[in-house]
């Protein structure tokens, strides 16, 4: 066998556990992809003539990999924001990717990958590596370039916070659901879905920046955006047909949406929940308050 076909087949050996570490680290099923391909494209320029574990080398460059695409992505603030798929969102589309649902349910279960994406990158490569695939700290400290014991207070930290997430109410899961089901349904036009999914003395709220922002971008015939409405056929009839340029996020933490215009954040929209309905809905455009919050857009 050469050489070249027997580096492939070692590293096809060890692909499902890479794809594994990427996809916790990541969250994303085509970012794990992407991650293990970076890999192979290192492993083929690196001599392996003195690599004694090329399993823990493999696991060691897709853990880099994946620190790297998370710092990136939180230096430029998650997915730009954009309109560049106005109009084509659908019920589908705003669904979890069935993939990415089944490898987290076969492995730690759903709430997890939500509570990971509120994590630091350091933090969630700390407590995925020695938590989730048990490696020990003194190998995630090479990674991290920090030393065992702050690499040990990392995932302690991150364990904290994980566990705290898993026995608080309400669940993080639970509320993405809902407010993916209501951006569908405002999407289309669904007013019984969305009026399924309101309290029925559910109250909207809007500041100014927010108001002027949706008069501006008002469809011919939409009801115009208050900066106060009561109740729940009134508020479904406000999005009915809108939240077309909405996606999911997280806002400080907790599931909401939010909206953007030329990769720049244009609003957000903060939901408070009650079980599986939404209680009271704010809408943020004002840029000073937008700028104070972290906001983390997902796929």
């Amino acid at each position: 066998m050469r050489d070249d076909e027997w580096l492939a087949q070692r590293f096809e050996e060890n692909r499902a556990r890479m794809r594994a570490v990427a996809y916790r680290m990541l969250g994303s099923a085509a970012e794990a992809d992407d991650a293990v391909q970076e890999a192979w494209l290192r492993l083929s320029r690196t001599d392996t003539s003195d690599l004694h574990n090329l399993g823990g080398w493999l696991t060691t460059v897709v853990s880099r990999v994946a620190l790297d695409m998370l710092r990136s992505r939180t230096s430029r603030r998650e997915d730009p924001l954009d309109d560049g798929d106005r109009g084509a969102a659908t019920v589908d589309a705003a669904a979890p990717d069935p993939e990415g649902e089944a490898m987290l349910a076969d492995a730690v279960g759903p709430a997890l990958l939500v509570v990971l994406d509120s994590l630091a990158p350091a933090e969630r490569l700390a407590f995925v590596l020695h938590d989730l695939f048990a490696m020990p700290f003194d190998e995630i400290a090479v990674i991290l370039e920090r030393t065992p014991a702050a690499t040990r207070q990392l995932a302690s930290r991150a364990r904290r916070r994980v566990q705290g997430a898993r026995t608080a109410s309400p669940d993080p899961v639970r509320q993405r659901l809902v407010v993916d089901a209501f951006l569908a349904a405002s999407r289309n036009g669904q007013f019984d879905d969305l009026l399924a999914l309101l309290d029925p003395e559910v109250v909207l709220q809007a500041d100014q920046r927010a108001v002027e922002n949706a008069a501006a971008a008002r469809a011919q015939g939409a009801p115009p955006l208050e900066r106060l409405i009561h109740g729940a056929a009134a508020v479904a009839g406000t999005f009915s047909g809108r939240a077309q340029g909405a996606r999911p996020a997280l806002v400080d933490g907790v599931p909401a949406a939010a909206v953007g215009v030329g990769g720049a954040l244009r609003a957000v929209f903060r939901f408070t929940f009650d079980g599986d309905h939404i209680t009271a809905i704010e809408i943020v455009g004002e840029p000073d308050r937008l700028a104070a919050m972290d906001v983390t857009v997902l796929r």
